[in-house]
C-alpha cells in the first residue's frame, strides 16, 4: 500500500485552486495518496515518474495519438502507481473518450478535468504546500509515538506495555505474538468478546503450517472477512538478526488503517526488537553462568565441586535433592541449524524451560558445544520414575512437533541423590546418547533401560570387550567380508526370532536349507554350539559388542 505521507486525491479536489475542476473517472481511487506533483510535456515522462505522484498534463498528446495509445498511457500511469492525473481537456478535446473513462474506473485511477484557465503553477504550489504541511504533521505525530514507546522501555515496561501504547495510537485492536517463549499480548479492550475471539483465531491462522507467510521477513497486508465483513489487516514482522521473532497484528475495526498506522507498526516492531535483544543478552549471560556452574559440577576436581555447591542456591537448588541430567545432542551441520542456529536455540530454550515449569520442577537449561543440558531436581523421591517418564514423553513430542527439522538425540541419566553426584547422571546420559546411535531404533533412550549395555559401556572394559569380540564374532565378520556371505545377519535374525528357522528364512528371503546351512557354518567357524545356553549367550553378547565397537570413532 502507499504510505500516508501526503494528502489524498479527495483532499486535492477540495482545495481552492481546484474549485472549477471536476473528477470524471476513477472515483474509487479518491483515497489514493498524493506525495508529489509533476507536469508532463510529452508521454516519455512516464519513465521518470514515481509512485504517489499527481500528474498534470493537457489533452494535446491525446489529440495526436489514437485510442490504443491513449489506453496504453492510462495503463502505464496505473502500473507506475500514480495517485491520479489532472488533464486540461478543453480546448484540445470536446470530451474525453468513454473507453478511457471506463478503463480508468476499472483501474481506480482518478482523472480530473482541470479548468483550462488555471495555470499549472497555481495548482502545484498550494498542493505542494499542503503535502509539506501534512508530512510535517505526520512526522511530528510519529515523533510523539516514538517518544511514548521509548518512555515505556526506559521505565522498564514490558512488550505488553509497548502493545498498549501502539494500540492507543492506532485506535484499532492489536495483537502481538512473540515466539520465545510462545507468548500472545492482546490489546482488544475496545471490542466485544465475540469479535475478540474471532480476531485471535484470525491471527493464529496466519501461522498455518501450509502457508509461508509467517516465515517471510516483510510486511503483510490484506483483506480478511471478519463477521461477514471485509476488514483490512496489517501484519508487521518483528525481525532481529535476520530472524523472525514474532508479529504485530492490527485490524481496521474502528478506523481505517493507512500509511501513518504502518509507520507506527514499523516503529513498534523496532522497539520490540530492541527489547527482545535486551532479553537475549540477559539470557546469554544467564547461560554462561549456568554453563560455568555445570562445568564445575561435572568436574572431577574437588575444589570445583565445592565451588558449585556454594553457588547452588543462586539457581534455587537444594544440594540434598535428587538430580537427573537430560542431554539433548543436536547436529549443527543440519541446514536449519547453520542458517538460523541462534534463533532456533532461543526458541528451543524457551520451550524446554516452559516444560520444566509445566511440571513444577526445579532446574535449568544450559548449552555446551552442540548439546543442550537439562538439570532436573526432585525433592520427592517417590514420584521420580513416573514424573521423568511423563516428562520425557512430552519432551520428545515437543521436539517432534515444534522442531521437526532438528536432528537430535536424547539421553536420560539415572537419578542420583545429592548435587555432588550429578556427574554420574551426566556420564549415564552420554552413554544413553551413544546407545541411540548403536540401537538406531529411537531418538530417546533412558540409561536405566539399556540392559546389558549398561555393563558393556563401562570405559575400563574396553580391552576385555575387544578380546571377547575377537573370540566370538570377529571370525564371522572376517568370513562375511572374504566370502560375501551374510552369517552375522543370519545370527542376528536367529536371536531376533528365537531360533525359528522358518521365520528366519522368510525374513532373509532364503530357502530353509540355506538358513540351516548358515547356522551350521556359524557354529563351525566360531566353535560355539547354539544348542548350548552359555554359548548362545556369548554369541548374543558378542553381537552387542560388535554394535558398540562399530560406533566407536576410528583413529
Amino acid at each position: 500500500m502507499r504510505r500516508q505521507n501526503g494528502i489524498t486525491v479527495e483532499d486535492v479536489l477540495k482545495m481552492e485552486c481546484m474549485e472549477k475542476c471536476k473528477l470524471i473517472a476513477g472515483f474509487n481511487g479518491l483515497h489514493n495518496t498524493v506525495s508529489k506533483v509533476n507536469i508532463m510535456a510529452d508521454p516519455e515522462i512516464l519513465d521518470w515518474v514515481d509512485q504517489g505522484e499527481f500528474l498534470l498534463t493537457t489533452a494535446y498528446s491525446f489529440k495526436l495519438g489514437g485510442l490504443e495509445e491513449q489506453k496504453l498511457f492510462i495503463k502505464e500511469c496505473a502500473n507506475k502507481g500514480l495517485a491520479g492525473i489532472g488533464i486540461k481537456i478543453y480546448p484540445y478535446l470536446e470530451s474525453f473518450p468513454i473507453e478511457i473513462i471506463e478503463l480508468a474506473n476499472g483501474l481506480n485511477l482518478p482523472i480530473i478535468d482541470l479548468y483550462y484557465g488555471t495555470p499549472f503553477s497555481d495548482i502545484m504550489t498550494p498542493v505542494f504546500k499542503e503535502i509539506f504541511n501534512k508530512q510535517t504533521s505526520l512526522l511530528q505525530r510519529l515523533e510523539r509515538v516514538h517518544e511514548q514507546l521509548m518512555d515505556v522501555v526506559l521505565e522498564g515496561g514490558t512488550i505488553g506495555d509497548i502493545g498498549r501504547v501502539t494500540c492507543e495510537n492506532l485506535r484499532n485492536p492489536l495483537i502481538i505474538k512473540i515466539g520465545f517463549p510462545d507468548q500472545w499480548f492482546l490489546q482488544l479492550e475496545s471490542i466485544d468478546n465475540i469479535t475478540k475471539n474471532i480476531l485471535f483465531e484470525n491471527a493464529k491462522k496466519f501461522y498455518d503450517p501450509n502457508s509461508t507467510k509467517s516465515a517471510e521477513r516483510k510486511f503483510n497486508e490484506g483483506i480478511e472477512i471478519i463477521e461477514g465483513k471485509p476488514i483490512r489487516r496489517m501484519v508487521m514482522p518483528i525481525v532481529l538478526k535476520d530472524s523472525i521473532y514474532g508479529h504485530i497484528f492490527s485490524w481496521a475495526i474502528n478506523t481505517p488503517l493507512g500509511g501513518f498506522d504502518l509507520s507506527v507498526l514499523e516503529n513498534a516492531s523496532t522497539i520490540i526488537s530492541l527489547e527482545i535483544l535486551k532479553q537475549l543478552s540477559v539470557r546469554d549471560v544467564e547461560n554462561r553462568y549456568r554453563s560455568e556452574f555445570l562445568e564445575d559440577l561435572l568436574s572431577m576436581e574437588e575444589k570445583r565441586k565445592e565451588k558449585a555447591e556454594e553457588r547452588a542456591h543462586l539457581f534455587k537448588l537444594d544440594i540434598n535433592d535428587t538430580f537427573i541430567i537430560v542431554l539433548i545432542h543436536t547436529d549443527e551441520k543440519e541446514e536449519i541449524m547453520v542458517d538460523n542456529f541462534d534463533h532456533r536455540l532461543v526458541t528451543l530454550y524457551s520451550a524446554l524451560e516452559g516444560l520444566i515449569e509445566e511440571y513444577s520442577l526445579k532446574g535449568f537449561v544450559a548449552r555446551r558445544t552442540d548439546s543442550v543440558y537439562m538439570l532436573l531436581a526432585f525433592h520427592n523421591k517417590n514420584k521420580i520414575d513416573s514424573t521423568i517418564k511423563s516428562f520425557s514423553s512430552n519432551l520428545e513430542n515437543l521436539l517432534k512437533k515444534k522442531f521437526e527439522k532438528l536432528n537430535y538425540k536424547i539421553g536420560i541419566g539415572r537419578a542420583y541423590e545429592g548435587l555432588r553426584e550429578v556427574h554420574k547422571s551426566y556420564m549415564d546420559s552420554l552413554k544413553a546418547i551413544q546407545a541411540v546411535e548403536i540401537l538406531n531404533e529411537k531418538s530417546l533412550v533412558f540409561f536405566e533401560d539399556l540392559g546389558v549395555y549398561k555393563i558393556l559401556f563401562q570405559d575400563h572394559l574396553c580391552d576385555e570387550l575387544d578380546r571377547f569380540y575377537n573370540m566370538t564374532i570377529k571370525p564371522l565378520a572376517a568370513y562375511d567380508e572374504k566370502k560375501s556371505t551374510e552369517l552375522i545377519k543370519t545370527l542376528e535374525a536367529y536371536f531376533m526370532y528365537n531360533g525359528n528357522l522358518k521365520k528366519i528364512s522368510e525374513v532373509l528371503f532364503t530357502h530353509y536349507n540355506t538358513t540351516l546351512y548358515r547356522i551350521e557354518r556359524i557354529q563351525k567357524i566360531t566353535g560355539l554350539n547354539l544348542e548350548n545356553s552359555e554359548h548362545r549367550l556369548n554369541l548374543q553378547i558378542g553381537l552387542k559388542i560388535k554394535k558398540l565397537l562399530d560406533n566407536i570413532p576410528k583413529n
